[in-house]
């Protein structure tokens, strides 16, 4: 079965399909189908996940070997299988046997970031066509990227006029990352409802002129500096204080997962990816790392906990004051010891 991005939610409802493949280049969608596809699969008892690295020396007779292993912990069990290289004839023979008689108690998830349309026309994806569920999640344009989008502010509470969409389409220019970013400023920026061409203006205007992500660029880059030259302007702008909480968090949670990974030496690859930090930007995360223990990011953690609270009166302090203090840290840091 071959289904769209907007179909998968349907599919899940109805009940797990034996075996999926999830492929493209999409990036979002495509972390958000794999998350789906995840929490369904928990939802129905799939408690124990083994992950599966594909690589040049991958051992695919390991397939076969998860999939009959009884565990001690879990009646059901979530295989992973992370594609990377090309898959050659010993790794389609190997997914074909298994789509031939996939383990009763057994989910495969294999997840093909780089896999092509070519690959999806031959036999082993014939086979796991029909008893398993084939997601291609390329990149959106024209109408369907105006639905999405309307679609995601749906989603938010605001009800847009048909114009809203369009313009945001015309703004991201196909970039699904760039607009998910776009319609959560609008959602705090906004209160949720009816939203039109000039309301979603005037909110885009207010968070353009310093740019928020200006803010973690600076601060990952350690220029303290400029890194509160932002935070002033944007203070004095009246910039939304929850709009600049949530990209401190974001950064800070990101890095704790990333410091996190390295220091139980795992592959940081599926780590990038779920925290949607593509490879232009890999290299200087890493280098920011060299500044903060892992503690270290905790404790700012805890920080963005008490501006949250600070923001909604229910703690004590000036949130200008603590996110100030926040964005100067993620700038400083300290020296890593783990």
């Amino acid at each position: 079965m071959r289904l769209r991005a907007d179909q998968l939610e349907a599919q899940l409802r109805k009940g797990l399909a034996p075996v999926y493949l999830v492929c493209g280049e999409e990036p979002l969608q495509f972390k958000e189908a794999v998350d789906a596809i995840r929490a369904q699969a928990r939802e129905q008892g799939f408690s124990e996940r083994q992950v599966l690295e594909h690589s040049r020396d991958f051992d695919w007779s390991s397939l076969a070997a998860e999939a009959g292993n009884l565990s001690l912990f879990a009646d059901r069990r979530l295989i992973e299988l992370r594609l990377g290289d090309k898959l050659g004839r010993e790794g389609a023979d190997a997914i074909r046997a298994y789509c031939e008689q996939p383990g009763p108690d057994v989910l495969l998830l294999i997840q093909a970031p780089g896999m092509g349309r070519k690959e999806l026309k031959t036999k082993w994806a014939q086979v796991l066509d029909r008893v398993g569920v084939i997601l291609e999640l390329r990149r959106l344009q024209g109408r369907a990227l105006v639905t999405w989008l309307d679609q995601r502010l749906r989603a938010k509470g605001f009800v847009p006029t048909p114009e809203v969409a369009v313009l945001l389409a015309e703004r991201v220019e196909g970039n699904l990352l760039a607009a998910d970013q776009e319609v959560s400023k609008l959602a705090l920026l906004l209160e949720p409802g009816p939203i039109d061409p000039d309301a979603m203006r005037a909110a885009v205007a207010n968070s353009a002129r310093y740019d928020l992500f200006d803010l973690t660029g600076a601060a990952l880059a350690g220029d303290r500096a400029r890194t509160q030259r932002i935070i002033r302007g944007l203070a004095g702008e009246g910039m939304a204080e929850p709009l600049v909480l949530w990209v401190l968090t974001r950064e800070l949670r990101m890095l704790s997962a990333v410091a996190f990974a390295r220091r139980q030496r795992q592959d940081l690859g599926p780590v990038f990816q779920a925290h949607q930090v593509w490879e232009a930007r890999r290299a200087v995360v890493m280098q920011a790392l060299e500044r903060y223990s892992l503690h270290y990011l905790w404790r700012m953690l805890l920080e963005c906990a008490a501006v949250d609270l600070a923001i909604k009166g229910r703690g004590d302090g000036d949130p200008w004051t603590m996110l100030g203090r926040i964005a100067d840290g993620l700038a400083r840091g300290v020296p890593r010891r783990n």
